[in-house]
């Protein structure tokens, strides 16, 4: 019964977001990020809230999910944070241009994929660096690599103020072909599972392997997060070069 109302009160939310992988909007089962170890991280938020994640891959650029917004949101991205209860005291900046992958869809998810422009560029420093974008090359399967996020610690439990972290490993894309069916499109998503993984309130935060953001989280099980037999999905950043030139 808890599960049927936490889905109905996420669609009365977030109308546009109807479909059978439903999207995540924390990390489970991880641990606390040593504070700002990850300087790339954003919080973006609505009316002052934590919405979901993204990450500064340029002075005045922010990539995260393209489900992150809808038509009429203001939105604002706070920077160098790692305790959201002590945001006010991080950098925070309005968005100016929304960009959303032009051929973006909801049901199913495709080009899960937006750029935001800042109002003004940001002053990098030790709290807040950018992370750099993968070359034109897939993601092996049994790579190591990590998720971090302030969405929820647990399936229907709170968010978490503190950002959080956790091990994740790539799947094969035959696998998540297998796992997802026709919500799952190899050409433009990875898939990954884990000790711990996304949960809601993570999406639009970066899959980092090594030192580099290869993924942009993007949907998992409607039921369980990190679910096993529904492997978290991410949107394949190497797909889209040609489009960041293009906006860049």
């Amino acid at each position: 019964m808890t599960i049927i109302i936490s889905l109905l009160l996420l669609t009365s939310l977030l109308p546009h977001l109807t479909f059978t992988a439903h999207v995540n909007v924390g990390i489970v089962n991880g641990r606390e990020a040593k504070p700002h170890s990850r300087p790339y991280m954003v919080s973006i938020q609505k009316y002052g809230y934590h919405i979901c994640g993204g990450f500064l891959i340029s002075n005045e650029l922010v990539l995260t999910a393209a489900h992150c917004w809808g038509r009429g949101d203001i939105l604002t991205v706070v920077v160098g944070a790692h305790d959201l209860r002590k945001s006010k005291c991080s950098d925070r900046f309005e968005v100016i241009s929304y960009i959303q992958h032009p051929y973006y869809k909801s049901k199913p998810i495709r080009n899960d994929i937006m750029l935001l422009r800042l109002e003004k560029k940001v002053k990098l420093n030790n709290k807040v660096r950018l992370i750099s974008l993968p070359k034109d090359r897939d993601i092996k399967a049994g790579t190591r690599c990590i998720v971090a996020g302030w969405g929820r610690l647990k399936t229907n439990g709170p968010g978490s103020k503190l950002l959080m972290e956790a091990n994740t490993t790539i799947k094969n894309p035959t696998e998540c072909q297998c796992r997802w069916k026709s919500d799952y499109l190899a050409s433009q998503m990875i898939c990954a599972y884990g000790g711990g993984g996304s949960c809601n309130g993570d999406s639009g935060g970066p899959l980092v392997c090594g030192d580099t953001a290869v993924g942009v989280t993007s949907f998992g099980s409607a039921l369980r997060c990190n679910s096993p037999e529904r492997p978290n999905v991410y949107t394949k950043i190497s797909a889209y070069r040609q489009w960041f030139h293009e906006q860049i």
